[in-house]
């Protein structure tokens, strides 16, 4: 299986990417983790991107707030599909939003919820399952497990407003 590369523009966001590291544990997919900032280290960020793709990884996740260049940065440099997490780092995540989703014609960035850590790697494991039979195995349990939550929540709500 191809792995996924996770990598935060600052080790402060440690605490916001953790959730991803958490669910691609829990889905088995393999997984790098590293801290290269796309303004303090642009050449590591441009490298790193150049080489993903023959260094075996299927889809990155790049997470960064304020001036959050990350994941475009990388994006203009790899054929990979590239996940962006903004972060609430300021203005309540709104700049990192902006600046992870407004992408240029021609340089895609898939941008998932502010802080929505977990669902980036929900979606690398959905791109990568398209060629991964056991990993989308994996996807339609935990679909069908998050049908039965949601099942027996709606049970305990109309068990709780039955008018008696």
């Amino acid at each position: 299986m191809k792995k996924v590369a996770v990598i935060m523009g600052s080790d402060s966001d440690f605490p916001f990417v953790n959730p991803a590291m958490e669910m691609l544990k829990q889905l088995g997919i393999p997984f790098e983790t590293h801290v290269y900032s796309a303004h303090r280290a642009p050449q590591v960020v441009a490298d790193f991107a150049r080489g993903a793709y023959d260094a075996g990884f299927g889809v990155v996740i790049a997470a960064a707030g304020k001036a959050a260049h990350l994941a475009g940065v990388i994006a203009g440099g790899t054929i990979l599909p590239v996940i962006g997490i903004p972060l609430s780092a300021s203005l309540g995540g709104l700049d990192a939003l902006l600046a992870t989703v407004q992408m240029p014609s021609g340089v895609p960035v898939a941008t998932v919820a502010v802080d929505g850590a977990a669902n980036a790697a929900i979606l690398a494991a959905q791109i990568l399952a398209v060629e991964n039979q056991s990993l989308a195995h994996k996807l339609v349990k935990m679909k069908q497990e998050q049908l039965q939550s949601v099942l027996r929540k709606d049970a305990a709500i109309q068990a709780a407003v039955q008018v008696q």
